[in-house]
């Protein structure tokens, strides 16, 4: 299994650091989509605030869900 990994406001993403998930920076808009750019290749799920991904957009890449407002 890859790694979890949760890009956004360092606010709402922090605490998923305790459950082992990878936070990367994404506080705003040009973080997130470098953040995004930049996964490891082993990452299978992204979590992503609603601003993070606004940022990044649709396209491919790993599976990824958002959290809600």
């Amino acid at each position: 299994m890859g790694r979890i990994v949760a890009i956004g406001e360092s606010v709402r993403v922090q605490a998923l650091a305790l459950a082992g998930v990878l936070v990367l920076p994404g506080d705003d808009p040009d973080q997130s989509r470098a953040s995004w750019l930049g996964l490891p290749p082993d990452v299978d799920l992204v979590i992503l605030t609603p601003e993070a991904a606004a940022a990044v957009g649709d396209g491919s890449g790993p599976l990824r869900i958002v959290m809600p407002r």
